[in-house]
């Protein structure tokens, strides 16, 4: 239920939506929470697995409140009790675990059964599996707002078969792999929109780099502005900025589509939005893995797709980021590809290799760097052991001389290293690979993870 602003004046003590049964805290931190009471009004907090006395705070003139809550290591379930002059207010089956955040457009709305699509590949087999009493999702339904605010409309679910089925797919496959590896509760918030930009979950502060959403973002003040979730810092202000600060390990995001024809401002753009998340919930450093977009064959495009796939891939500077590459499992004719289990688990890898310590390979092929030798250019990786095309010819290379006209390449593998040639090019210069914007590309290292597409030139598009 909507608590809305969340002023109180008498009554019991009123919790955001996402303080509720069946809730996940973040296990072993500090965690805060947070609500209204009468102002002045002196509440007394009990965790159930607190043993001690209750922690005591009173609400201020606005009738806010917030107090740190130290979770354990012990799972549960358990029970918060909240007293005030006003009423008790008692929260059940809480767990202690690992809690994610969810976000991005329509490929993370995508439900894993019928539903935002028809459902995604293989979700019958996955929801007849779903029953977990210790995973559970909060989907934050869409809202855009003019300001931050503070509270969302949600509540949580734990999985089983009958609502498994509209939860996100990515988002599912994403903490079920946490849950098999790591064997504690696992919570995700969602909230998400289709055809969304960056731009629209990114706040005010974050944007003021971007001079270009000014005149939009002046807009916000006035009632007569039609705001929509495309608007700069609405689903911010909607959907984020009221989750502030609940106790979360990081975030995963599945967005760049609707960006696709700006690739060059989101170079800048996405890398501002996840320093801005992290500013925003108090932890500079929190996990930020995201989803490279799929090949998909673009109206009219003229290689703002590769860009966009490009830009993303240069957020890898961030630190405490990952990308999951979906090259070979797009679909050139739908945007919405289906196999998303393969996307929530190479998110998940990446979770299990940087956040959880875990020894698997997170990441395919990433390019490192090129060496021209004769008429070849000689591609080197990370990421690259047991690098193979499982006995196919490489697909999707092209290599350039100084007229920078690319032709289709021979690529063939010699261990950990990729050799690019034509007979068309005497004297190359540069390789692009997959960088087409529907190419289904077919490298992978050792642990059946893809090549990101990348270039080796830094030309303008004027390169064909």
């Amino acid at each position: 239920m909507l608590i809305g602003c969340l002023l109180a004046f008498g009554g019991e003590p009123k919790l955001p939506a996402f303080f509720s049964d069946h809730m996940v805290l973040q296990r072993e931190t500090k965690v805060p929470l947070w609500g209204t009471a009468a102002p002045g009004e002196r509440l007394e907090i009990s965790p159930e697995w607190r043993h001690a006395p209750p922690l005591v705070v009173s609400a201020d003139a606005e009738g806010r409140w917030r107090v740190e809550l130290e979770t354990p290591a012990s799972i549960g379930p358990w029970m918060i009790r909240i007293v005030s002059p006003g009423g008790t207010l008692v929260l059940n089956d809480v767990a202690v675990g690992e809690v994610w955040l969810a976000s991005g457009q329509s490929n993370m709305e995508w439900t894993l059964g019928p539903g935002v699509g028809n459902g995604v590949e293989g979700w019958e087999e996955a929801v007849n599996a779903s029953h977990d009493p210790w995973l559970r999702f909060f989907g934050v339904e869409n809202a855009v707002a003019r300001a931050p605010e503070r509270d969302v409309r949600g509540r949580w679910v734990p999985s089983e078969p009958a609502s498994a089925p509209a939860f996100s797919a990515t988002a599912y496959f994403f903490a079920h792999a946490l849950r098999r590896e790591l064997d504690v509760p696992v919570g995700v918030i969602t909230a998400d929109w289709g055809g969304t930009p960056a731009e629209a979950w990114t706040s005010l502060d974050g944007l003021e780099n971007f001079p270009e959403f000014f005149e939009a973002l002046a807009g916000l003040d006035y009632q007569s502005n039609s705001v929509g979730p495309n608007t700069p810092s609405a689903l911010w202000n909607g959907m984020i900025a009221p989750l502030v600060p609940f106790g979360i390990r990081g975030a995963i995001w599945y967005q760049g589509e609707a960006n696709c024809g700006r690739a060059d401002q989101y170079r800048t753009l996405f890398p501002a939005l996840i320093q801005d998340w992290r500013r925003a919930f108090g932890r500079g450093d929190f996990p930020f893995y995201f989803v490279q977009i799929a090949p998909f064959a673009y109206d009219g495009d003229t290689g703002q797709a590769a860009r966009l796939r490009d830009a993303q891939s240069l957020a890898l500077a961030v630190p405490s980021t990952g990308m999951a590459v979906t090259m070979d499992i797009g679909n050139p004719a739908d945007i919405h590809p289906l196999k998303k289990r393969e996307v929530g688990e190479r998110l998940a890898l990446w979770a299990l290799a940087k956040s959880y310590g875990k020894k698997v390979e997170s990441s395919g092929p990433l390019y490192r760097a090129m060496a021209v030798v004769g008429s070849s250019i000689r591609i080197e990786f990370e990421h690259a052991q047991g690098l193979t095309s499982h006995d196919e010819p490489v697909r999707h290379a092209t290599i350039a001389g100084a007229d920078r006209v690319f032709h289709p390449a021979e690529a063939r593998i010699e261990g950990e290293v990729l050799v690019v040639s034509s007979p068309d090019v005497k004297e190359p210069v540069a390789v692009r690979f997959g960088w087409g914007a529907a190419d289904m590309t077919n490298l992978w290292n050792a642990a059946g993870l893809p090549a990101s597409s990348f270039r080796t030139d830094d030309w303008p598009e004027a390169a064909r």
